[in-house]
């Protein structure tokens, strides 16, 4: 019998990548303070995120459930880039990141009962250059607005990536390795577990 899992998230994304994965597993999305407490180093800030979520679901299942939860911030320099709220936000950020290599970093965490696991992959992006007129009308695709970073790698934004050196599914939300063997540390199975 495998364990019950829980994705602490509504992300269409996460949702399609663990989809992916083969797991059988219901959203339930944490609502939790989501600001940057001051002197957090942008891995501090998804790991705490990413366990907050998982704990903050995980509290109200027994100890048989597992719960994933995850965070992705999109990093340039020590700047941990939100979602923009605004068109001059979205041209703020992407300007930043516009002929600039950033970091994408993605933490997990599994939570059952008393025990969790937190795990942190990185990713660097390269973008191209990009035009004032291009970041304007991105912003009008509707596609930014509820993306950390003001970009979406998976959509109309993949053309403005250059090149990435790392995990392609964490930027997009969801690591596919490191979440099979993190699920697979805490019993869950899959369509794809052969044993």
């Amino acid at each position: 019998m495998s364990n019950t899992l829980i994705l602490a998230s509504q992300s269409p994304r996460r949702k399609e990548l663990l989809k992916q994965l083969g797991y059988d597993f219901t959203c339930v999305p944490a609502d939790i303070d989501e600001s940057v407490l001051s002197s957090e180093s942008p891995e501090q800030y998804v790991a705490r995120l990413a366990l907050a979520k998982a704990q903050a679901i995980a509290i109200k299942h027994h100890d048989d459930v597992v719960v994933l939860g995850s965070d992705t911030s999109v990093v340039f320099g020590q700047h941990i880039l939100g979602k923009p709220e605004s068109l001059s936000d979205c041209h703020t950020m992407l300007a930043m990141l516009s002929g600039n290599t950033h970091e994408v970093v993605t933490a997990i965490a599994g939570v059952k009962g008393q025990r969790f696991e937190v795990v942190i992959v990185s990713t660097e992006v390269d973008f191209k250059t990009l035009s004032e007129k291009e970041i304007t009308h991105y912003w009008h695709t509707g596609e930014p607005q509820d993306k950390a970073g003001a970009y979406g790698i998976q959509g109309i934004a993949g053309q403005f990536v250059k090149q990435i050196r790392g995990s392609y599914s964490a930027v997009v939300g969801l690591p596919l390795y490191e979440t099979a063997q993190l699920l697979s540390t805490f019993g869950v199975k899959s369509s794809m577990t052969t044993d």
